[in-house]
């Protein structure tokens, strides 16, 4: 690296790539897909061409095995089409690196091919309808009968839910709270497995979410990732990539507002003159592109910590998640304000990206959790 603040070349060519694919295979559509609700398995096959089924899985296992900086890139340059797909590209990237860091060879073997290449998709089960935030009080269980495990329950919120083909599954198996919980490989097409109405949502209508029920399915054990018992580890572990994944995509959207405010501002014209040359919008502008580039150097450099496993990795993701999101949503907030009416409507993609933003600062844990991650980790010291 020239300068610990530039990216490499490596890294610019993965950024171009992403940024390419997206303004071929996403921005164009991304508008109807939100209207028509569709769900674009199309587009994930042809990411899975590109390695972005496996950005950080490793290379004896077929992944690209890069780092979470090169997987933040992507996601950035994916969600300036659209943040709902960027992010369902961050949920199976996590899927299939918790089956590759933690899964036997067997269980590696059966499903990794499919899922690198992205001709299966992977979802991530770990809500509950009544633990949210309270993740280790999830209440699915899983009791052992022979080589199988019986389940019963329902997870809540559960992105590709009725569609995906592979669903990685925390469940209870003990009676001691997180040490309690492992986590299984579901296929789609197990018996006992059901799936709830796709969800009404204010955004993200281009990934669907459901209910994923569990009525006496029984799963091998041979499914299960990493030992019983360890689960909650495995799923904790998995989501600083996802936090930072899901930052990334805020800045990607955020991004996305600011130009298009830029453009907008300059055509605009009121009181005879663009409203960009008013000092207001110039103020305005400026405030969203050092509230961006913030988050973003934040980002990146907690993304550098989680690959070089540093000791306080999750603590610098739970607060680059917290301000990138936080930021993202403000940025086209004010975005959407310099549309005036116009952002209002759907003819502008800014109030899409609103929309869509808005849930990133619940999801991969809400930003009032990732205050208490922070805030306990600096007492801890």
């Amino acid at each position: 690296m020239t300068d610990q603040f530039d990216l490499t070349a490596d890294q610019r060519e993965i950024q171009d790539l992403a940024r390419r694919f997206t303004a071929d295979r996403i921005t164009p559509f991304a508008a109807e897909w939100d209207e028509t609700h569709h769900y674009p398995v199309d587009v994930w096959k042809a990411a899975g061409d590109l390695g972005f089924g496996s950005i950080y899985v490793s290379e004896e296992s077929g992944g690209i095995a890069l780092g979470r900086l090169e997987a933040a890139l992507i996601m950035e340059a994916m969600a300036y089409g659209c943040p709902a797909t960027s992010a369902f590209i961050s949920i199976h990237n996590m899927a299939a690196w918790m089956i590759d860091r933690f899964g036997s060879a067997e269980l590696k073997a059966r499903f990794l091919p499919d899922l690198v290449s992205m001709d299966k998709i992977a979802s991530y089960c770990l809500t509950e309808p009544g633990s949210g935030s309270d993740a280790a009080a999830l209440k699915t269980t899983a009791r052992r009968d022979g080589d199988d495990f019986i389940l019963n329950g329902t997870k809540q919120f559960i992105s590709g839910a009725g569609y995906n083909d592979v669903y990685v599954v925390m469940v209870r198996t003990g009676e001691e709270k997180s040490r309690g919980i492992s986590a299984l490989v579901v296929e789609k097409d197990t018996p006992g497995l059901s799936f709830g109405a796709p969800e009404k949502k204010l955004g993200w209508n281009a990934s669907p979410t459901a209910q994923v029920i569990f009525e006496d399915a029984r799963v091998p054990a041979a499914n299960l990732v990493g030992g019983e018992g360890e689960g909650f580890r495995i799923a904790m572990a998995g989501l600083d990539g996802g936090r930072l994944n899901i930052g990334a995509c805020s800045l990607g959207g955020a991004q996305r507002c600011l130009d298009e405010a830029i453009r907008y501002t300059k055509e605009r014209q009121q009181f005879g003159q663009p409203v960009a040359e008013f000092q207001n919008t110039q103020f305005t502008l400026a405030d969203m592109a050092t509230d961006l580039e913030a988050a973003r150097a934040l980002l990146y450099l907690a993304a550098a910590k989680v690959t070089a496993n540093a000791p306080d990795k999750s603590r610098f993701s739970a607060m680059a998640k917290r301000l990138a999101t936080d930021n993202g949503s403000a940025i086209v907030d004010a975005g959407l304000q310099l549309h005036g009416g116009y952002g209002y409507l759907k003819d502008y993609p800014i109030e899409r990206f609103w929309r869509d933003l808005r849930v990133h600062s619940i999801l991969e844990g809400t930003n009032q959790v990732m205050r208490m991650i922070v805030g306990r980790d600096l007492l801890r010291q």
